[in-house]
């Protein structure tokens, strides 16, 4: 049901003065007043909230509540009152998409009653393009701890949608018993009522096409210790998705499925960005504009460019006299870090890393160094482990980590979205900021606003990153489709530790052998814009000073990982996608195409001001705005480009 945007209603009235009404209807805008929610409650019965954006129909009414172990909150229910009050927030945020953020919306909390006289109320925060909404419970009686059984909160969707979705996999499967960890494939532009892979639904974020009427993006923030990562299920005949909570199987079974908390308490934020075009998804800051810092930092954390050898050099590069090659490459380059990747406490020992470390610091390069997050959850023999999952020794480990000059930790191979899981990322994160370590997660879930979280966060892959692309053909020829998807989910929620951008033409140590890139040296550039992470560890390798043009090594060098804006330029997901980003007051328009055609495109850049542009694209050379003030540049398949002012 859409409501008129100005129409008065009785039953609002009713609802706020506590009255009681055939039925309570709640109409919520932003402050622009084109997105409009309107929450709707029958006297006695199941809540529902419908979303349309100026005019159109983005969601359906869609069911809310949740059932715990101290009673039902999703049925039988009455709207008692709605409390209204603007939202003003400004805040800095150096890790993400804009380094300076002004939040405004509305907000609406609406108080709840069950048939058994129990309290809880949603709470929305309506912005221009974002909806985001909780559960918030009350202490009631004697009653301070709450266990969520389960979620009736669902997205139902016009019939005509189509779907850019990932399937979360089986628990306990794949490489050494390591999935889920958010790596499985997208299709893109499917029918609604396609199913799930594996049978067990999908992961966030969600894309979905609404037909001519605009764009869909679901996902969470705002997810600590304090409850499960969450997914959407199958949908079902009513096309409707619902929240799902993990599989008993995730962290080989260790840990409840179903969250708690003390009270009062809340849940996490499920947030719906909404457009008429994909503009708002890629600039979308709602992950962070709900959430609030857990705790501050204890020195300032400067993310920025390094290079690892195992992606082409593989486990055996990891040695001290291969690691010193490549802190001489990172050197070279002038970028900050270099990662040392897994087996290093077999290979190489304390006191030679210790060494290592002294030596890269004498060259103004600084270590990142890898961990596996386990012990009991997969079957891992890649060391080091069992030592981030034990309190007593991780703090141990990182004061020597601190001691011989690591900047930060790379923790890798996570056991699924249970609370339990939720916990260990936080306290991980809690020891790292107590020792000055910044923390890249990897094989593991998606961040859910944890840039503002937690400061020493610096990125997650949680996606089918480089590393597949070095394991079998298949993923380099999907590279570039992959790529054009990332800008509008993926990375539209959060960073993504990709470590890419290739300059091998074959994906091996001696760049002759091995899967063969298909994508041009220009769109490996693009990617180095277009895929944000603070914390940019590059797929680059020393033989590249001498094999790869000068141009693009030069690029390389000048890159920046850190970022002051975003703007959706053009694209569609998996065909092509065109990204402006501002750093220091320089712009960088990213441009790549998966098309098997040439691709024309006649660019709207009003951030360049009608001046010339340096092109990135199979050289360097300057690129002048036609009459109209437009730019004018053609993509090969699989080729990219950057237009730097």
């Amino acid at each position: 049901m859409i409501c008129p945007m100005n129409k008065p209603s009785l039953v609002i009235a009713l609802a706020t003065l506590g009255l009681s009404a055939a039925a309570a209807t709640q109409e919520m805008y932003s402050p622009d007043k084109r997105l409009a929610v309107t929450l709707d409650c029958p006297d006695g019965g199941a809540p529902t909230y419908s979303v349309a954006y100026d005019g159109q129909e983005m969601l359906l009414p869609s069911p809310l509540g949740f059932i715990a172990n101290i009673g039902d909150f999703a049925t039988r229910l009455t709207l008692i009152d709605t409390k209204e009050q603007p939202i003003q927030d400004s805040y800095t945020l150096s890790r993400s998409k804009k380094s300076h953020i002004d939040y405004s919306a509305n907000e609406y909390t609406c108080r709840f009653s069950n048939d058994a006289g129990q309290k809880f109320s949603i709470q929305f925060r309506i912005s221009d393009n974002d909806v985001a909404y909780r559960y918030q419970i009350p202490v009631e009686g004697d009653t301070r701890s709450i266990r969520i059984m389960s979620e009736a909160t669902g997205f139902r969707f016009p019939d005509f949608a189509t779907t850019f979705l990932t399937p979360q996999s089986d628990a306990m499967i794949g490489w050494k018993r390591t999935k889920p960890s958010y790596e499985e494939p997208y299709q893109a532009d499917a029918p609604l009522q396609t199913k799930s892979m594996y049978g067990h639904g999908y992961t966030f974020p969600a894309l979905f096409r609404i037909g001519d009427n605009g764009w869909v993006l679901l996902s969470e923030t705002g997810v600590d210790s304090r409850y499960c990562g969450s997914r959407l299920t199958d949908i079902d005949p009513n096309n409707t998705y619902y929240i799902s909570f993990p599989m008993p199987e995730e962290n080989n079974g260790n840990g409840t499925v179903e969250p708690a908390f003390a009270l009062p308490g809340a849940t996490p934020w499920r947030t719906i960005t909404v457009g008429s075009t994909l503009a708002p998804i890629v600039e979308t800051t709602v992950p962070w504009d709900v959430v609030k810092p857990q705790f501050g930092p204890t020195k300032d954390y400067k993310p920025a460019r390094g290079v690892w050898s195992w992606i082409l050099w593989g486990d055996d590069s990891i040695n001290f006299e291969d690691q010193k090659k490549y802190i001489d490459f990172a050197k070279a380059m002038g970028w900050e870090y270099v990662l040392i990747d897994n087996w290093w406490d077999n290979n190489m020992g304390r006191e030679r890393m210790a060494e290592l470390s002294k030596y890269a610091q004498s060259q103004g390069v600084n270590l990142l160094i890898w961990y596996s997050s386990s012990g009991y959850w997969n079957d891992i023999e890649q060391g080091p482990i069992n030592v981030m999952d034990r309190s007593i020794r991780r703090k141990h480990e990182m004061q020597w980590l601190k001691e011989i000059g690591a900047k930060g930790i790379k923790v890798d191979f996570f056991g699924g979205d249970k609370q339990e899981t939720m916990r260990l990322y936080e306290e991980i994160l809690s020891d790292a900021n107590d020792a000055g370590l910044m923390v890249i997660f990897h094989g593991c879930t998606i961040p859910r606003g944890w840039e503002r979280m937690y400061p020493n966060y610096i990125g997650s892959e949680a996606v089918l990153a480089s590393e597949n692309m070095t394991f079998n053909q298949s993923f380099c020829d999907g590279e570039a489709f992959n790529a054009c998807l990332h800008p509008f989910i993926r990375n539209a929620i959060g960073c993504m530790e990709f470590g890419g951008t290739f300059l091998n033409k074959r994906l091996d140590r001696t760049n002759q052998k091995g899967p063969e890139r298909r994508t041009t040296d220009s769109f490996e550039l693009a990617t180095a814009i277009l895929f944000q992470n603070p914390q940019q560890n590059f797929a680059l390798a020393p033989n590249n000073l001498e094999d790869a043009p000068d141009w693009a090594i030069e690029f390389m060098q000048a890159v920046p990982t850190t970022w002051d804006d975003v703007k959706f330029i053009d694209g569609y997901p998996g065909r092509y996608a065109v990204v402006a980003r501002q750093h220091d007051g320089q712009w960088y328009v990213a441009a790549i195409s998966a098309l098997d055609e040439p691709l024309k495109l006649d660019l709207d850049l009003p951030m360049l001001n009608g001046q010339p542009a340096t092109l990135v694209h199979n050289g360097k050379s300057t690129l002048k705005p036609t009459k109209k003030g437009r730019y004018q540049l053609t993509l090969a398949p699989q080729d990219g480009a950057v237009l730097i002012q």
